[in-house]
Formats: structure tokens, C-alpha cells, sequence
């Protein structure tokens, strides 16, 4: 077989691949946005409807002007979630670049102890990090909870930038050196931009994982109106009778968001998973 020819055949296979693939996750969104349009007869018929006969752009407005507050928990979400994404994007950085490039005892160590977090399970901590978030410090029902422990970092983090500023060239370091730049200048003005497909990848990863916490608001908030979105939906099948044309609009709106982040950060996102592990 021509050479030409088989390229062309491998390509068009690949193609055919990739274009089932992205039809087959693209489906379940595809679901249910035609289901947030639809009323709940027609969401329950069968055989079920591809796209429903008379739009209802209705269940949109009932949701936000219904007891469940959803204007106010989208709020609550992306408070919580920029919070959590900044305070770890911030404390990760500095104990990052800390372990990456400067020297003092205890240096391995310490980043082997930061290491052996990723392997203790999370439901271990939970019942000690409830007891100290609401008998010792008193934040019942609140949502400091939910973004606070970002601000003191994770593991997983530090890992990643770490790996990151490990790979940055000696010299820049020598030559801000040379020029009087302290460390904490070296790691702000330096290490920061170099790192921003590091910064953005984990970026997104903490805005997901907080964006779509919901253990997390049903174990510390008592109150509707301070739930985050994505939790706050678990009261939508009580209190309107398994309403799924109202659920699916309500997951969609919590989708959009993330969705949107991902997109306008996905060229630094593949950038930094790319470069993160390059080096050891």
C-alpha cells in the first residue's frame, strides 16, 4: 500500500476515533441541557424526547426565585472557591520554592513528611478537623471551614511546584543574586512568573476539587442560605417533588463556570502538566 495512503487511512481512523469519543462525553451534557428545558411530564415520558417540543426557559427563573436561594448558593460557591484557590496557590508557592531553592537542615525531610500526607485517607482527618473547626475555633455553620485549611497548603500542591521551580535555571538565581535581590524578592519577582503554567494548573485543580466540594458544607453548615451551589442541590429533590427539569438546570449552572475556567486556561493547564514533570 502507498505509503501516502496509509497516513492518510491511519489519520482518518484516528479522526474517527476521536470524533466518537468526544460525541460520547459530550452526551450526558448534551442530556442534560435538554432536560433543564423540558417539564417534568415530559422529562419522565417514555420513550424519552431527544430535545423537548416547547423550550422552558422558565425552569431557569424558578430556580433562582424559589426558597432555595440559588442566586445567593452561586455566590457562597465562588466565594469559597476563589478563596481556597488563592490561599493555596499562595501558601503551596512559598513552602514550594522554599523547598526547591533554598538550603537549610531538615530540608528533605520536611518535603517527605509533605509527601506522606497524599497517603493518609481523607476520612481519617475528618473527625479531628471537625472537632477543631467547631468546638475549638467556633466555626459552625460558617463557611471558613470550607477555604481556611487552604491558606496552610496541601501536599499535592508543593509536590507539583516544587518540581516546577526545581527545573528553573541556576543562573537567574545568581544573577538576582548579584543584584541584591533577596530570596523573598527571587521567589516574587522571578520564581512567580516563571511559574505560571505550574500556578495555573493547580489553579484549576483547587478550584475544581472546592467548587465541587460537598461533604465538606453538608458536615459544617446547618444554615440554606450559606450552601454552596453544587451542595445546595441536594435539597432540590425534597422540596420540589424529584423535579428533574429543576435539577438539571441547576447542575447546569453549576457546570458553566467550570467549563468556562477550564477553556480559558487549558493552553497554561497542558503547559504546566507537561513541565511539572521534568524534572526530579
Amino acid at each position: 500500500m502507498n505509503p501516502r495512503v496509509r497516513r492518510r487511512l491511519s489519520d482518518a481512523a484516528a479522526w474517527s476515533v476521536l470524533a466518537v469519543s468526544s460525541v460520547a462525553m459530550a452526551a450526558p451534557f448534551l442530556w442534560m441541557l435538554a432536560t433543564s428545558l423540558k417539564t417534568p411530564e415530559e422529562a419522565a415520558a417514555v420513550p424519552p424526547t431527544l430535545w423537548p417540543r416547547e423550550p422552558q426557559w422558565e425552569n431557569f427563573r424558578v430556580l433562582f426565585t424559589s426558597e432555595l436561594h440559588a442566586g445567593r448558593m452561586f455566590l457562597n460557591s465562588f466565594q469559597v472557591a476563589w478563596l481556597a484557590t488563592a490561599g493555596t496557590l499562595l501558601s503551596c508557592s512559598m513552602a514550594a520554592f522554599a523547598l526547591a531553592r533554598l538550603r537549610f537542615p531538615g530540608r528533605n525531610l520536611l518535603f517527605v513528611v509533605f509527601l506522606a500526607t497524599l497517603m493518609i485517607p481523607w476520612q481519617v482527618t475528618w473527625i479531628p478537623v471537625y472537632v477543631l473547626m467547631t468546638r475549638g475555633l467556633g466555626w459552625k455553620d460558617t463557611l471558613l471551614p470550607l477555604w481556611v485549611p487552604a491558606l496552610f497548603g496541601n501536599g499535592f500542591g508543593i509536590f507539583l511546584l516544587r518540581q516546577f521551580f526545581l527545573g528553573l535555571p541556576k543562573d537567574l538565581e545568581n544573577a538576582a543574586v548579584i543584584d541584591g535581590c533577596t530570596p523573598l524578592g527571587i521567589y516574587w519577582r522571578i520564581a512567580l512568573p516563571l511559574a505560571k503554567p505550574a500556578l495555573v494548573t493547580l489553579g484549576v485543580f483547587t478550584f475544581l476539587w472546592s467548587w465541587n466540594d460537598l461533604l465538606g458544607p453538608l458536615i459544617y453548615l446547618t444554615s440554606l442560605e450559606k450552601f454552596p451551589l453544587t451542595a445546595g442541590l441536594t435539597f432540590l429533590q425534597g422540596q420540589h417533588g424529584g423535579n428533574w427539569p429543576l435539577q438539571m438546570a441547576g447542575a447546569l449552572i453549576a457546570t458553566v463556570p467550570v467549563v468556562a475556567l477550564y477553556l480559558l486556561a487549558q493552553e497554561a493547564f497542558v503547559k504546566g502538566i507537561t513541565m511539572t514533570g521534568l524534572k526530579g
